[in-house]
């Protein structure tokens, strides 16, 4: 009976992994089907609303995971009180930091949010077990570092207009619904803006009734269209690219 009930789990695990959409993108897309049942079995799927606190800053954190749906707003809160968004996680992404007992930021969902997660000690031990898993988890570690160098770079040196675009761009390339040409190079993307303008302002470092004026601009120079408030379609990623300053050769 055991064993027919721990082939039932695997068969479960190995459907379950089939069917997520950020499988070969996130840190467990390194292991095979066999690693990756040994992993399923410390994962637990956790669900947020938007809004909600899923860490908490200089608390005890017990979990780590990866986002399979949604966006994070990931804050630092100054002793009198005053916040600054200092990053945006999405599908795919890994949430929570491993061999450290404390979060070290806010995380706040902020749409609706679902959560691949483990228990940071169990997911520790993976680590240590398949070094493929170690090694791509690095490797993510170190995309992220190279991120926030550019955002620095975006922060110090880029005028409003370039900060806006290059926020847009990069809500374009994390979308799924993204065109393609006839040799692969990217073209258009639909996606919705996960945070308002407010918070839009806050983390690039600019009034709101700045960003509401870059974006109107871009809107008139059919650089982007939106539906709605928050539904924004890029017609042409290059021309986007173009606009925040940024190498064509990125978006691809």
């Amino acid at each position: 009976m055991d064993r027919l009930l721990s082939n039932s789990a695997s068969l479960k695990s190995n459907e379950k992994c089939d069917t997520c959409t950020v499988r070969h993108r996130a840190v467990c897309g390194a292991l095979s089907t066999k690693e990756l049942n040994h992993l399923n079995q410390i994962a637990r799927d956790k669900n947020f609303s938007a809004g909600d606190v899923i860490l908490s800053d200089e608390e005890p954190a017990d979990f780590v995971g990866i986002i399979t749906s949604g966006a994070v707003k990931l804050t630092k809160t100054l002793a009198d009180g005053r916040q600054q968004i200092v990053g945006l996680q999405f599908a795919s992404d890994f949430l929570g930091r491993t061999y450290n007992d404390r979060n070290h930021f806010f995380a706040e969902a902020a749409t609706d949010v679902e959560i691949c997660s483990f228990l940071r000690h169990d997911y520790e031990v993976m680590l240590e077990r398949f070094p493929e898993l170690e090694n791509r988890l690095l490797q993510h570690t170190l995309d992220e570092l190279d991120s926030a160098r550019e955002w620095m770079l975006l922060l110090g040196r880029k005028t409003a207009e370039e900060k806006v675009a290059s926020f847009l761009l990069m809500l374009a390339k994390k979308s799924s619904q993204i065109g393609c040409h006839h040799n692969n190079a990217l073209t258009f993307a639909t996606f919705t803006l996960p945070i308002t303008r407010t918070d839009m302002g806050d983390y690039l470092g600019l009034t709101i009734e700045t960003v509401s004026r870059q974006i109107t601009r871009l809107k008139a120079r059919k650089i982007i269209s939106i539906t709605g408030n928050r539904d924004f379609l890029v017609p042409d990623l290059e021309k986007l690219a173009e606009v925040a300053g940024n190498d064509v050769s990125d978006i691809n």
